[in-house]
């Protein structure tokens, strides 16, 4: 009887090789579940990458083809710079000689749109002119990249008003007076002149983009200031 109740004993012994097992095998179940969860983790996390960016891509791709859309062919808005010959009306001049001379030049077109000039430019920074202003030093200005516009006794007194306006917030450009030209308003570049009867004309914001030291320009990036302003 007493060999009996040992044996019980040393089976029920909670340090026994069987509670060990069982304890082993669940710790190796915690640890596999641990692993299983985080392998869970990884792949959600891995799926919401990709889906973050998928989304930036669309979003790029949809903003980038929103703009080209929004702007290409778009006639609504301001008139955007072209070349010269898809401006109507634009009267171009090729081979202009480009010498500094003294005195008067004989030009063939009024107002001069190139040729030879003065040494000295007129102030082509924004500058409005009240009077008159000699041709060659204009010249010299339109070869430094500046638009010239001019105008006669018939242009309406609100289109004098609205294009000094836009030439005084315009570097590269100049505005003066011009008694005997033909046309009631004359925007001249380098080898390039349109005529017109009014200020709100499309064409004027359009030649202004063009030819603002556009690629007409002799000289490009020469100054519109330090030259003559009277």
């Amino acid at each position: 009887m007493a060999t009996n109740r040992t044996n019980s004993k040393a089976t029920n012994k909670p340090g026994g090789k069987s509670g060990k097992r069982n304890a082993a095998a669940e710790r190796r179940a915690k640890i596999e579940e641990a692993r299983r969860k985080e392998r869970a983790r990884d792949r959600r996390n891995r799926i919401l990458t990709i889906a973050a960016c998928m989304v930036v891509l669309a979003a790029t791709v949809g903003g980038g083809w929103w703009l080209w859309a929004s702007t290409d062919g778009d006639d609504s808005g301001t008139p955007q710079a072209g070349e010269a010959s898809e401006i109507e009306g634009v009267q171009t001049w090729d081979e202009l000689g480009r010498n500094h001379v003294e005195g008067q030049v004989d030009y063939p077109m009024n107002p001069p749109a190139g040729g030879d000039h003065a040494q000295a430019w007129m102030n082509c920074d924004a500058d409005v002119y009240e009077t008159e202003i000699a041709n060659e030093n204009a010249v010299h200005s339109l070869e430094h990249g500046a638009v010239w516009v001019t105008y006669n006794d018939a242009a309406a007194e609100a289109d004098i008003t609205t294009l000094s306006e836009r030439v005084s917030a315009t570097s590269y450009t100049l505005m003066s007076p011009k008694p005997d030209q033909e046309s009631p308003i004359v925007l001249t570049a380098w080898g390039n002149q349109l005529a017109l009867d009014t200020a709100d004309d499309p064409r004027v914001e359009t030649f202004f983009n063009t030819f603002v030291q556009g690629a007409q320009t002799p000289e490009p990036g020469a100054a519109c200031t330090g030259g003559l302003t009277e």
